[in-house]
């Protein structure tokens, strides 16, 4: 390493890459640092340094690094507290304002890397032990680099554990060139093998045959299923308005899947956009719903007892998978990198168009979430051991479904003739109760007196019937609310769309 090289390195803040230090006897510090990068938990690939003989701000410190302290240092790799063994180089560094000892760490594939048994990470500038969690993505990204658990064998299933009309008559006909299949005369068992159904040294299906095409997956796999439950309200505490469950073979159940969405969760609804108009309403968009449920199908850890989990609400629904982001997917470039935690079955998907797998999933989603005018969908990409997303109803859809039709076309006359005072209020109150100091502060009028708030804005709405009040027998109830009739709802819903 070249002085300028070793400058190039001292402007870097310390960070996840980059520890200084000035001791030269502290050995547990020494080897704890290391370690953290060898886990390198960012997953960045990028390699650590160790800067022996430099201050805090970067400045070096003067000292001197002798024979001694070069062997001690260099001793670390292969002294077995260290396991596995990580990949490092030490270097001295001569400069003018005194020594570097540099030591570089190169990033494990074999992760997690433990220092007399703990693993040590590091977290920005901080070094820390891991948590479980922690441990778990390390292992994954180790797995990553290995056989996906859907190439493995399932040691305890045969041939007759699968549906073979289905992938002899639908799989291999689109997985295989027509007339490569045609002059494939090997036994069924080789051929499955050569699209990683079938493990020849154990004589057995592996994990992706039965999860595609198992007669009974859940048998082997007890988490292979798709859990729909329908609540009331916008939380688990609500009760249960419908629950189903989809069991069986990804080429059977996820058919069925599709036409339940299509039918039993995608809903239209006419809605009046004017006295001679009106046009469909789609609570939720069926590609935007499709293309979540397959990928969670895809993704999902299959070794996981939990079920991939499709629950609506009143106002939105959630699609959870076990198994949070895999491999080179991390929180900071999701969901610019994919990576995949079944291969084999993300392909046979592929090939069943399911999915595309060319990483326009969530863009597709989000942009038929726009076009139905919902929210955008909203991921959950800080869970370790799940990954979640949450889609919203389209709330212009829900607040129309509300107003009764009748009353459009005099909700268009009066959104027109209204003051632009009694539009602000209109525009600012939702369909909950308010107090009349709440409305006024929600308001756009700059008013420090109720009396001429209550002039322009409050009376002619109530005169206009598109405000009411709790207690309207007794106006200066000191209980006193006010909400939207069901008139000021259509007169809210045509302003806002204005």
């Amino acid at each position: 390493m070249t002085q300028e090289e070793l400058y190039s390195i001292l402007s870097i803040e310390e960070s996840y890459r980059i520890e200084r230090t000035i001791s030269t006897g502290n050995m547990d510090k020494f080897q704890e640092a290391i370690c953290a990068f060898a886990n390198d938990l960012p997953g960045s690939r990028k390699k650590g340094y160790l800067l022996i003989g430099v201050l805090d701000d970067g400045k070096i410190s003067g000292m001197t690094v002798d024979d001694t302290l070069m062997k001690k240092i260099s001793g670390i790799r292969s002294d077995g507290n260290i396991l596995p063994l990580p990949m490092m180089t030490t270097e001295k560094v001569s400069t003018p304002e005194g020594d570097v000892l540099v030591v570089e760490v190169t990033p494990s594939f074999d992760t997690p890397v433990r220092y007399r048994g703990r693993t040590f990470i590091r977290i920005g500038p901080r070094r820390d032990i891991a948590t479980p969690q922690e441990e778990r993505i390390l292992s994954e990204r180790c797995a990553a680099s290995l056989p996906t658990f859907d190439t493995h064998p399932c040691r305890g299933a045969k041939l007759d554990d699968l549906d073979i009309d289905a992938i002899i008559k639908d799989y291999l006909p689109r997985a295989v060139d027509a007339s490569v299949l045609a002059n494939d005369h090997r036994p069924l068992e080789e051929q499955l093998a050569s699209l990683h159904l079938w493990n020849l040294q154990w004589n057995c299906p592996t994990n992706a045959a039965l999860i595609m095409f198992g007669k009974n997956p859940k048998y082997f796999m007890p988490g292979a299923y798709i859990q729909y439950v329908r609540f009331k309200g916008e939380t688990n505490a609500g009760a249960i308005l419908n629950e189903r469950r989809f069991e069986g073979s990804l080429y059977h159940i996820l058919p069925l899947l599709d036409n339940f969405i299509r039918d039993g969760i995608v809903t239209r609804r006419p809605i009046s956009v004017s006295v001679l108009r009106e046009k469909d309403i789609v609570n939720y968009p069926f590609k935007a719903l499709h293309e979540l449920c397959m990928n969670a199908c895809m993704h999902r850890d299959y070794q996981s007892n939990m079920p991939t989990r499709l629950y609506q609400y009143d106002r939105h629904i959630e699609i959870m998978n076990p198994g949070g982001l895999y491999g080179q997917a991390r929180p900071e470039n999701f969901p610019l990198v994919n990576d995949y935690r079944n291969s084999v079955i993300a392909e046979m998907m592929r090939s069943f168009n399911y999915v595309n797998m060319f990483n326009h999933g969530v863009t597709e989603v989000q942009d038929a979430l726009r076009e139905n005018e919902n929210p955008p969908a909203r991921f959950n990409v800080d869970l370790v051991t799940a990954f979640s997303v949450i889609i919203e109803d389209d709330a212009k859809s829900y607040e129309e479904s509300i107003v009764d039709i009748s009353l459009v076309a005099t909700a268009h006359q009066l959104a027109t003739n209204i003051s632009s005072h009694v539009k602000d209020l209109i525009i600012s109150i939702n369909t909950s109760e308010h107090t009349k100091e709440s409305l006024q502060l929600a308001t756009k009028l700059a008013t420090k007196s109720r009396q001429y708030f209550d002039k322009v804005s409050l009376k002619p709405a109530i005169q206009s019937g598109l405000i009411q009040m709790k207690y309207a027998d007794a106006p200066n109830h000191p209980d006193q609310k006010y909400s939207l009739t069901d008139l000021g709802k259509a007169v809210q819903i045509i302003l806002k769309g204005k």
